[in-house]
């Protein structure tokens, strides 16, 4: 077991020491290399460059004197250069004017001279240079020669291959040197190691023998013995303690089940007994509702009668008498509806659905505006961003909302009722604002209260249980509900939605 962890980190050691000479070796031979190259293409495009300029003012008498013999003559002089495979020279007009190949190549001139320039070609460099004398054009030199670059990057690699071997030689003997001083401290500090794990003997410990920073590991290692030792001993008393607690625990664990069954039955009987307690209420709501209603028919009906049949016995005071008990029996009768709606909210199931609040709130407001006198209100309703609840319960909001805009505004000459919306990361924040009579905010909290009313009775006329239904209704809704306003200057109440569908129980 001892000879496979000594061949482990010494081969790792030296894979290390030969990768890391190997990357370095690797980085410096491929910088070289683009070096060199890079000045070796740059050398042979200037030598081919000066090569085209020398034969261009060598031809240039030809090419005036039209003597293509003298330029073949000075062509055949590039059989000292035999990097050069092929040369040209083609006159004003673009024609082949003379040309030059290497005997042992066959190959075909470009039938018309390219631009001035150099390029490469395969493993070619192509050159065409003008020739011009007296700052007139009279032809083109073209060069084609043979850069070499593929053989010059062989022969370097022959050269990288063989100083890598070296290198990688001397470094793997090195690393060898390196091991036998680095690591055998470590292979001793491991095998103690072992005899701890395999006795339990936390009293064993290494041996130092550098004062180096393996040295100071192996001190490390002492003191981690050490201190695992402590440990081990206050581990086994904790061990021992914790036996105890999970010996207490288990009996409260079995007290704790035997008080949630009873907690679970009480639940249920509790949940019997409010099911049994809301069928109770629900038939009172209705019983009441039907037995204050017919006494109230019978006394607008007989109210009515009286008028009818009698009005004509009796006086002026007493007809207006008999009209107040009319109009409070109906004042009741709303009052009634509006209670029995405030009782029932919070047991009617929701139906949440995205709704069009522009258009929703739009055909509330027509169906409330041909319900009050002149004059007309003016409706300023702007684009309300869609939200998630029920129809019936928001149509409701915006019924009480604008209601109550038309009734506090319709004594102002020119009624002006705003409705709109603004947006954040979380809710919408819908508001209508209207210039009526306005309120107090001292007495703001009185305003969502059942039969809270901050003006009288004969002046506004109401139940006070509208802005109550709306908070209920928002609040079922996760949302809020709060206004702003000051006496003759007008109201805006706010209630905000959330853009996440909430499902409230309230």
């Amino acid at each position: 077991m001892l000879r496979t962890v000594t061949r482990s980190i010494r081969h790792k050691l030296t894979l290390l020491v030969l990768a890391t000479t190997l990357a370095a070796l690797v980085v410096t031979g491929i910088a070289l290399v683009i070096y060199d190259l890079s000045g070796y293409r740059e050398a042979g495009i200037n030598d081919l460059v000066t090569q085209a300029e020398i034969l261009g003012r060598a031809s240039a008498p030809a090419l005036a004197f039209e003597d293509p013999k003298a330029a073949n003559e000075d062509l055949q002089l590039l059989k000292a250069k035999p990097n050069i495979s092929s040369a040209a020279i083609y006159n004003a007009k673009g024609k082949l004017f003379a040309s030059y190949t290497r005997r042992d190549l066959d190959l075909n001139f470009p039938r018309l001279p390219g631009a001035d320039g150099t390029r490469i070609e395969g493993e070619d460099f192509v050159l065409f240079k003008r020739i011009v004398d007296n700052n007139e054009i009279l032809g083109t030199v073209y060069l084609r020669a043979e850069h070499g670059l593929l053989g010059r990057l062989v022969d370097y690699l022959g050269i990288f291959g063989a100083v890598t071997a070296l290198s990688l030689l001397v470094a793997w003997l090195i690393s060898g040197w390196l091991q036998a001083v680095v690591t055998r401290p470590i292979l001793d500090t491991a095998a103690v190691a072992r005899q701890v794990m395999e006795s339990r003997d936390f009293s064993l410990r290494a041996t130092k023998t550098t004062e180096d920073e393996i040295g100071q590991l192996v001190d490390a290692f002492n003191d981690m013995l050490a201190e695992v030792g402590r440990r081990a001993e206050a581990l086994e008393a904790s061990n021992r303690s914790l036996a105890q607690e999970m010996t207490q625990r288990q009996h409260a664990d079995a007290a704790l089940r035997e008080l949630n069954i009873d907690l679970e039955r009480r639940i249920t009987e509790r949940t019997a007994q409010m099911e049994a307690a809301n069928k109770e209420l629900e038939s009172f709501s209705y019983s009441v509702s039907h037995d204050l209603r017919a006494p109230l028919r019978a006394v607008i009906g007989f109210s009515k009668l009286l008028i009818e049949d009698h009005g004509g016995q009796v006086d002026d005071e007493a007809r207006r008498k008999l009209g107040v008990i009319q109009s409070e029996a109906q004042r009741m009768g709303l009052l009634i509806d509006d209670l029995l709606a405030f009782s029932q909210l919070g047991r009617k199931a929701m139906k949440m659905a995205e709704l069009d609040m522009t258009a929703l709130a739009r055909t509330t407001y027509q169906g409330l505006n041909g319900q009050h006198g002149e004059p007309q209100a003016e409706l300023h309703l702007g684009s309300l961003p869609h939200a998630k609840g029920d129809r019936v319960l928001l149509g409701q909001v915006w019924a009480n909302l604008l209601a109550n805009a038309l009734k506090f505004s319709s004594k102002q000459e020119k009624p002006l009722i705003e409705v709109s919306a603004i947006s954040d990361e979380k809710e919408h924040v819908y508001f209508v604002r209207d210039n009526g009579a306005g309120f107090d905010p001292r007495y703001q909290s009185k305003l969502f209260g059942v039969f809270q009313r901050l003006h009288n009775a004969s002046e506004f006329p109401g139940t006070g249980v509208g802005l109550a239904l709306v908070q209920r209704i928002v609040v079922r809704h996760g949302g809020r509900v709060w206004a702003d306003s000051k006496p003759g200057e007008g109201a805006t109440f706010y209630f905000t939605l959330p853009k996440e569908e909430s499902h409230g129980t309230v």
